[in-house]
């Protein structure tokens, strides 16, 4: 529940209704109430517009099926959980999602070339779990994404493939299927 709820916005609630209830307070003469509007209202206020500024919003995720989350309890790895748990909530501070996971991939230079998570999607492929990581892309040419699809994979890894194709001209797809262990 936490993770939906952006803590700017729930700052600037209640530090907006504490710092008005300060006001009133201290228009109708009331000390107590004055002091505590203004002492908490205000210094959460800020801290609500200062979260807001700095807030990433979670990456939409497609709604997933009965079937293709029986299959991620069974067979998604633990990045694969992390990475769909921390870009689903909202972070504070970044720049993009996976920012610094692109950067030591390979995949960006500076901040303004860092590609864009879109979108996220959990489908089956091939009897596997697989997470589908969309990117807006528009600089980092799909050559650069393919070249690099070994290192993601150890990086992703281990226990999962990785594939990369472009859904439209400036949309790249990385797909992180698990390989779950076969028994002989």
């Amino acid at each position: 529940m936490l993770r939906q709820t952006s803590l700017g916005k729930l700052g600037l609630i209640v530090g907006g209704i504490l710092t008005l209830v300060g006001f009133v307070a201290y228009a109708t003469n009331n000390a107590t109430l004055n002091l505590a509007g203004f002492f908490y209202g205000i210094p959460l206020l800020l801290g609500g517009l200062a979260l807001s500024a700095a807030e990433l919003k979670p990456v939409p995720c497609q709604q997933t099926s009965p079937d293709i989350v029986a299959l991620r309890e069974q067979q998604a790895t633990p990045t694969q959980n992390q990475v769909r748990l921390d870009v689903t909530r909202y972070r504070y501070g970044q720049d993009a999602h996976l920012d610094t996971s692109l950067k030591s991939l390979g995949l960006t230079r500076t901040s303004e070339d860092t590609p864009a998570l879109k979108a996220l999607q959990e489908t089956k492929i091939d009897d596997a779990y697989a997470l589908i990581l969309q990117f807006h892309s528009p600089l980092v040419p799909l050559e650069v994404w393919e070249q690099k699809r070994e290192k993601m994979e150890n990086f992703f890894g281990p226990g999962v493939r990785v594939t990369v194709n472009q859904s439209s001209e400036d949309e790249v797809d990385v797909t992180v299927i698990a390989t779950p262990k076969t028994l002989s």
